[in-house]
């Protein structure tokens, strides 16, 4: 083995896994505004197409988070804990797999999703989605710290934000909605979107961690 092949085997591809983590973090922010958008249009039609945009950006993300996992295994030296990026992949993954549950679930169950709740809901995971693609953005060099603890102390907030819609939205939905079906239908799509909140608090606990050991 030559000894520029050697010492390959110990430099780290610092670049390909900030890159990875920018191009999902890209994802994560582009579904939110999509499901934003979906649980914001009248037509079943329409949301159809958004719930198909969706899918297709999800497939793509596990494309990508399993080339993080892939990078791991070749790259004897990372820019920073093996354990950080396999629990930031997996948060941001579940991030995008949830929200394309969501969707999916929306136009499956032809639901109206014109609800204040839902609206609440869905505008808070476009935000939360967006301050994680703002965090992410700065991990590279992190001469902004700032940026990613602002970014991170509103993704705590929006989580318990969205705690507190979701337990209006379902209180309002048990006293309102006179169809069981409906109800099950929609406090199952409620469930869906809290977790993607609560997805959101997890990729921000990673980066918190990952921001403590090496700011």
């Amino acid at each position: 083995m030559g000894f520029n092949s050697f010492l390959k085997i110990f430099t780290p591809s610092n670049t390909v896994f900030y890159e990875l983590f920018e191009k999902i973090a890209e994802n994560v922010a582009t579904t939110g505004t999509l499901f934003k958008q979906l649980v914001g249009e009248a037509d079943f039609t329409k949301r159809s197409v958004l719930a198909q945009a969706i899918t297709d950006i999800e497939h793509d993300n596990d494309e990508l988070s399993h080339r993080v996992f892939t990078e791991l295994g070749r790259n004897f030296i990372t820019p920073f804990d093996r354990e950080d990026i396999h629990s930031l992949a997996t948060s941001l993954d579940d991030i995008v797999d949830y929200t394309y549950s969501a969707a999916k679930k929306i136009v499956l169950y032809r639901i109206e999703p014109n609800e204040t709740g839902m609206q609440k809901m869905a505008e808070l995971i476009e935000q939360g989605a967006l301050h994680i693609k703002t965090a992410i953005s700065e991990l590279r060099d992190m001469k902004k710290i700032r940026n990613i603890t602002e970014s991170l102390v509103k993704i705590n907030s929006i989580e318990n934000q969205a705690d507190d819609v979701f337990d209006m939205s379902i209180e309002r939905l048990f006293d309102t909605e006179p169809d069981a079906k409906s109800v099950i239908k929609k406090r199952d799509i409620y469930q869906v979107m809290e977790v993607i909140t609560d997805k959101f608090e997890d990729a921000g606990n990673v980066i918190e961690s990952i921001i403590i050991k090496y700011a």
